[in-house]
């Protein structure tokens, strides 16, 4: 049987005993997924913010405006 330490608490134990892997437990699944909501968490992102990314609605302007 193979053992991990769990990511959250750090604890050894059992893959195929857990109905929570890659964690130990339903209760540190849970507080992880809590760090992610509360940005404790987060993917590094190197990639250079371009404006445009950010308009969720873009002005439409008419071809006589131009």
């Amino acid at each position: 049987m193979a053992k991990i330490r769990c990511p959250t608490c750090d604890k050894l134990f059992e893959t195929e005993k857990s109905p929570a892997m890659p964690f130990c437990s339903a209760r540190c699944r849970q507080i992880d997924l809590g760090r992610w909501l509360k940005e404790e968490h987060s993917v590094p992102n190197d990639r250079p913010l371009d404006e445009e990314e950010f308009d969720v609605f873009p002005v439409q302007r008419d071809r006589d405006e131009d």
